[in-house]
């Protein structure tokens, strides 16, 4: 088995990872980095395609796949869930592998095939849906290899960790990693089928290192409810603007936001193009128990018109937008920049049902806009919220079920994935022996 770490392992993001065994070649995540598509978002006149994301780190550099002779044996790509920085390059790359079939759950499949849709761009490649708990054969798999994807809890719904079993051994790609006995909505992580892959033999471990530095579990979906029920009870103002906003993607949390905000008898309006995006990828599956209780607007004419009733009618409507991170033209930068018929005023409230990726440019973003809508007066709750990203008794467990041959840290810099490298020394790896510290465009053969 060797492993070409493509992206992914120097920064948060652009995760993509190539495994080869034999002379077959397997493909797992093709995702953004975030900084870099938004540092080309920033410039008008820069054109959005493979070469320009390339020049900004905006995609993977899977150009190593030719130097090492691999693009041409690739048998097929995995997506792991629906956040942008695992599925948001798969339309500017599905290209060089022509034929190779891209397989997700459900909902990955819907976001990813909206994303090729809303970009122009097309995709040719076979697109799959698969069931979680079931195992497909790789058709014209010259050595009977299997995979499957194993149902696991995220911050987005139809997450799953992928299982490619070979004969040396299962190939396990846990990005990302979190776990959650009492979601909200679904089912709790599959520990039995964990276990039994275990048994079975895992050859290579690969696991979100993101928070391996803390031992402090983040809390299940249950407690971000809570925080949000604290939340909502202290919007003392019953006049004023009320607008809550979350990532896009997190459909449990918008489920939680929906029915705790039906208690203030306002009128729930879902505004911004991503929101919009991932809430309707959730109704064409049947993943979306709010459906009838919102209402979604996401072209500029209509929230403009929209937003001109909330400046006139404040206590009537409760508005979940985007923005959280300070995106450029998200509903809350524009808001802030004066560009819309709203604006904040002392009295509003705004709750912010996340956290900052903790990358500089959105750090430095966030900081910005929060300057921003406190200098308009609007009263700001931050973080309530608990993150998609276990801690190091999440990865022990992991560990514990799977005892893999190898540990490959993934999904951080160096300085965020070195606390999982000590942690695997609890359990007698070693580094460089079956505990691997590597780069992006390294080749690992085990």
């Amino acid at each position: 088995m060797e492993i070409c770490t493509i992206g992914g392992f120097e920064e948060v993001g652009k995760n993509m990872t190539a495994v080869k065994v034999g002379e077959e070649v397997y493909i797992f995540d093709i995702g953004f980095y975030l900084p870099g598509v938004i540092e080309l978002q920033e410039d008008p006149d820069e054109k959005y395609n493979i070469r320009s994301l390339r020049r900004v780190g905006g995609i993977p550099d899977d150009r190593v796949l030719d130097n090492l002779g691999w693009r041409k044996k690739v048998k097929a790509i995995f997506i792991s869930h629906a956040h942008l920085d695992h599925v948001g390059g798969v339309q500017f790359l599905a290209h060089r592998y022509p034929g190779v079939p891209i397989y997700g759950t459900p909902f990955t499949i819907e976001v990813l095939r909206s994303l090729i849709s809303d970009s122009g761009m097309s995709v040719s490649n076979p697109i799959k849906k698969v069931d979680t708990g079931v195992k497909y054969s790789v058709k014209n798999s010259s050595q009977n290899i299997k995979f499957e994807f194993v149902h696991t809890t995220h911050s987005t719904i139809d997450s799953a960790f992928v299982v490619l079993h070979t004969p040396e051994g299962a190939f396990f790609y846990a990005l990302d990693l979190k776990f959650d006995n009492h979601p909200t909505m679904g089912l709790p992580p599959d520990y039995k089928r964990f276990g039994e892959i275990g048994k079975r033999g895992v050859k290579a471990l690969m696991v979100d290192a993101l928070y391996s530095y803390t031992e402090k579990k983040p809390g299940g979906e249950k407690v971000a409810q809570h925080l949000l029920e604290d939340a909502f009870s202290k919007v003392r103002s019953k006049k004023g603007a009320l607008f809550i906003t979350t990532f896009s993607s997190h459909i449990e949390r918008l489920n939680n936001i929906v029915k705790i905000a039906s208690g203030t008898r306002r009128e729930i309006v879902l505004i911004g193009r991503s929101l919009a995006r991932y809430v309707e990828c959730s109704k064409k599956i049947g993943k979306c128990p709010f459906r009838n209780n919102v209402k979604i607007l996401k072209y500029r004419r209509q929230v403009n018109s929209f937003l001109r009733k909330v400046e006139n009618n404040r206590e009537k409507y409760l508005v979940i937008c985007t923005g959280h991170q300070g995106e450029k033209n998200s509903i809350l930068d524009r808001i802030s920049k004066g560009s819309t018929p709203f604006n904040f005023r002392p009295g509003d409230n705004l709750i912010f049902s996340s956290s900052v990726i903790p990358t500089e440019v959105n750090i430095i973003a966030r900081e910005k806009l929060d300057k921003k809508l406190r200098g308009m007066g609007v009263k700001i709750q931050t973080d309530v919220h608990v993150h998609g990203h276990g801690s190091r008794e999440d990865m022990r467990e992991l560990i514990e079920m799977l005892k893999p041959e190898h540990i490959i840290p993934a999904h951080g810099d160096h300085k965020q994935e070195e606390p999982l490298i000590g942690l695997a020394k609890e359990y007698n790896y070693s580094l460089d022996k079956n505990s691997h510290l590597v780069s992006n465009g390294d080749l690992l053969k085990l």
